[in-house]
């Protein structure tokens, strides 16, 4: 893929070529993360029962907080992406996970009420206001009742704001405004803030 994609006026065109070439390197900021996603996933179980649930997980990169329901014994977990790099790198770490390539915004390949749970770590704020109602309706539809975003909560670090730049996503505005966009969409929701400027969104059907 060209680097031109980086400047192209289509989002998932420039998603696709940054993680696309990010994703070698990828894994290594997994493991940065990897205390905050054991914190926020400690967090989650004191709110909703994770214990022989389906899982879906949005956006799912390398696979880490995927990887975190795994512990629950999960009857069924699956990871979508856009990006194939960094889909080849979560296959090789985790084989128990089954991966494909997917559209957030549009799920086409699973049925409504599909999953227990469905969820995404750091994906959502990647988009502007429009794009993420869609993905949290279609999260909704094949959810049987429960939505979890992991994503920003709180102060977000420098070097992190530097990275959202970069990608150009809209994290100011989804900090500002995700709760009120919940809210328009599901019948409760509730904010848990967890570590290094992150938390947890929960939603339900």
């Amino acid at each position: 893929m060209s680097v031109f994609h980086y400047f192209s006026k289509d989002a998932n065109k420039r998603a696709k070529f940054m993680f696309n070439t990010i994703a070698p390197i990828y894994g290594l900021v997994d493991k940065t993360l990897n205390d905050n996603y054991t914190k926020s996933i400690e967090l989650l179980k004191l709110e909703i029962e994770l214990d022989k649930k389906s899982v879906l997980d949005i956006g799912t990169g390398t696979g880490a907080w995927a990887a975190m329901f795994l512990k629950s014994k999960p009857t069924q977990i699956e990871g979508i992406d856009l990006s194939v790099k960094m889909l080849k790198e979560s296959k090789k770490k985790y084989p128990d996970i089954f991966f494909s390539i997917g559209n957030a915004e549009d799920l086409k390949d699973f049925a409504d009420d599909s999953f227990d749970i469905v969820t995404a770590s750091y994906v959502v704020h990647g988009v502007k206001a429009v794009r993420r109602a869609k993905m949290l309706s279609e999260m909704k539809r094949v959810s049987k009742k429960h939505v979890v975003i992991h994503d920003f909560v709180g102060k977000t670090p420098i070097f992190v704001r530097f990275l959202e730049f970069i990608e150009k996503s809209d994290y100011k505005n989804f900090k500002a405004n995700i709760c009120n966009e919940l809210k328009t969409i599901f019948a409760e929701t509730k904010k848990i803030p967890s570590a290094h400027g992150s938390g947890l969104y929960l939603a339900l059907k």
